[in-house]
């Protein structure tokens, strides 16, 4: 007996995240083409705190899970056939994480699957293996996050390399980047930890210089927007631009000459990114230094969309 045809189904999707919490309702073709629907994303900041604390406080679990109860009521008004949310690196790292799934179910109805970095990185690259141009293959894909950043390097035919590095960019902002602008000594101990840690990452991964170099998540969309001078976030401007690493350094010395009050209004720079974006671009300029790479292939498409992906597949399945 044959199965039944995969049918169009309308999903949605949920990615909280140590610094940004997102949203897509879309609905979902056999194919894995996404039509979305709905997107929404807010800079929460879940994670703050966590790297020296190892607890979510009180104050960041009310903002996402006041968030997530509006999103229900979003979700509920799309009659979506199903939902599904996930966290990463704050509540991987957080002692009081059962604290935070369980207030999350009770006031809002998600329950909230806790990721590792490497499922992290495998929905990761169905996100961004469903928006790439025509022709590239081989991929050596970047994800700076909040807490962490995960390296992934795919090849048509084998099995990913994955590397997840304990660096993100509310963790950078904590751990190092303690004043306003940045002291030269912070960039430069900065600039260290993220090489070093770069180079364990890609220690295995052979021949990774061939590969098209992609980025996705806020740092890297976030520069691609103020390198083009944006108004306001423009998905198709964004996705699959080309940001090269002297453009890279010009935005990161624009960045850490001013303090965190004046970089607010910068062309491209979306609100309460002012803080982390500094960190973000320390991090994919000494990553791109460290690599050899002389631009990233900008994905707009992350995650948020692989969850979805995945989630149609295991409907299918």
């Amino acid at each position: 007996m044959t199965a039944p045809p995969a049918r169009t189904r309308r999903l949605a999707g949920i990615d909280i995240g140590t610094l940004t919490c997102r949203l897509l309702i879309a609905d979902c073709s056999p194919q894995t083409s996404l039509n979305a629907l709905r997107s929404e994303r807010r800079i929460l900041r879940l994670g703050e705190g966590v790297d020296q604390t190892k607890r979510l406080s009180s104050a960041a679990m009310d903002r996402v899970i006041e968030c997530l109860r509006e999103w229900r009521g979003l979700i509920d008004s799309h009659q979506v056939d199903a939902a599904t949310a996930v966290a990463t690196s704050a509540v991987r790292d957080a002692v009081n994480r059962d604290e935070f799934l369980r207030r999350v179910k009770q006031e809002t109805g998600f329950d909230v699957e806790v990721i590792t970095g490497d499922e992290e990185a495998r929905r990761t690259l169905l996100g961004i293996r469903s928006g790439l141009p025509t022709g590239v293959t081989d991929m050596i894909a970047l994800d700076i996050g909040g807490g962490s950043t995960e390296f992934i390097l795919d090849r048509p035919g084998q099995v990913p390399i994955v590397r997840s590095i304990d660096i993100g960019v509310v963790r950078l902002c904590e751990r190092v980047l303690k004043h306003d602008p940045p002291t030269a000594e912070e960039i430069e101990q900065a600039r260290d930890w993220v090489r070093g840690e770069t180079q364990a990452a890609v220690a295995e991964m052979a021949n990774y210089e061939t590969a098209t170099f992609v980025g996705t998540a806020g740092t890297i969309t976030a520069l691609a927007a103020m390198a083009q001078k944006l108004p306001a976030y423009e998905t198709a401007r964004i996705h699959n631009y080309r940001l090269v690493l002297a453009t890279v350094q010009e935005l990161e010395q624009t960045l850490l000459s001013r303090k965190k009050a004046d970089r607010i209004g910068l062309p491209g720079l979306e609100k309460n990114r002012e803080e982390v974006i500094a960190a973000g671009a320390i991090i994919i300029r000494t990553i791109m230094e460290t690599l050899g790479m002389e631009a990233v292939l900008v994905s707009d498409l992350g995650l948020r969309e692989g969850v979805l992906i995945d989630l149609a597949a295991k409907k299918d399945g």
